[in-house]
């Protein structure tokens, strides 16, 4: 998938765990760590609101658009 979530590079800039961020956010750990793993297929831009909100960042901080090679 071209879009890359780098979510754990935030929390580690910031020094929060995957447990406090959830906690903050309104989503549970599972979910939070299928985004942080980039497992996920969609997320809410209210979500992505919200995170970027406790980090502190934008949403390009978190997402990140790579071209697949062929």
């Amino acid at each position: 998938m071209p879009i890359i979530v780098n979510l754990d590079v935030m929390m580690a800039k910031r020094k929060i765990s995957l447990k406090e961020l959830s906690e903050k956010v309104g989503i549970t750990n599972s979910n939070l760590s299928i985004l942080k793993n980039n497992k996920a297929k969609a997320i809410r831009l209210s979500t992505l609101e919200v995170i970027c909100r406790v980090l502190d960042c934008q949403p390009g901080d978190i997402l990140k658009y790579e071209e697949e090679q062929l």
